[in-house]
């Protein structure tokens, strides 16, 4: 990899297609474990990341710098946002259901309950040019919810990532539940969008390119997976995120329960 002025800056991996399904392998294996775990807790969790980066505050600070060609200062509200962003993210962990579900009036002696759940594993596409406060912005609402995934990072600016996945991998984090692939997105992304036990895709990593976003879309509607959908231009990250992320990879279960007497 090269800093934002074409210098060599350090060696990353290079996924390759197997290295996607291992990592699909390993998100289905902690998929039923973390989606098991209370709502606070994985609230608690996310928490955590965001205390561990913070605790790295000034690595981060210089690799987001020298990535993306920001000044110090810059680069500092960029790192700033990203521990914040965490915060907000671990604290809608258990009320996003409130927000969601409810209870619904039928007209016979039931309760009808709509509560939400994880998806299963996700498929994400990191934003190419925001290192790291895109990578938080859509990894985050992800496992926030419940779910586990597998992340393609930026191929031009993957190290804040693999420092991320570090921070990862040294908080709560389980095993699996958040899988970081650098390198280039065509040997990745194809295999996550056609993998049959992927159940959903954030393609935000491909903003900007409508032809590769119809092609993975394409290879998605396979087994009918959920798409986020690549926008005509990356996303300010700077702005306040909202609930859609997290909304969207989320099914809503339908429970009826007898009123008892």
């Amino acid at each position: 990899m090269h800093d934002h002025k074409g210098r060599f800056l350090a060696n990353a991996s290079a996924a390759s297609r197997k290295d996607a399904r291992d990592a699909v392998q390993a998100a289905r294996k902690a998929f039923g474990g973390w989606s098991a775990r209370t709502a606070y807790n994985r609230g608690q969790v996310v928490y955590r990341i965001a205390e561990v980066l913070e605790g790295r505050r000034v690595q981060f600070v210089d690799e987001v710098q020298r990535s993306e060609g920001l000044t110090k200062r810059q680069a500092e509200a960029v790192v700033d946002a990203s521990v914040d962003r965490l915060v907000w993210y671990a604290g809608w962990a258990d009320k996003i259901a409130q927000v969601v579900g409810g209870t619904n009036p039928v007209a016979a002696p039931f309760f009808n309950f709509s509560l939400p759940e994880p998806t299963g594993v996700v498929g994400v596409l990191a934003p190419q040019q925001s290192s790291l406060l895109g990578l938080v912005s859509v990894v985050a609402p992800v496992v926030v919810t419940g779910n586990t995934c597998v992340v393609a990072s930026s191929h031009e600016r993957p190290l804040p990532a693999i420092t991320f996945s570090e921070v990862l991998a040294t908080s709560d984090v389980p095993g699996g539940v958040v899988n970081v692939l650098t390198g280039a997105l065509a040997d990745t992304a194809p295999t996550l969008a056609s993998h049959m036990d992927v159940n959903a895709v954030d393609l935000t990593g491909v903003s900007g390119d409508a032809e590769t976003a119809r092609e993975l879309e394409v290879a998605a509607a396979e087994n009918l997976k959920r798409v986020v959908r690549a926008r005509a231009a990356e996303p300010d990250w700077t702005l306040e995120p909202g609930i859609d992320t997290m909304t969207a990879f989320l099914e809503t279960k339908t429970v009826w329960h007898p009123v008892g007497i």
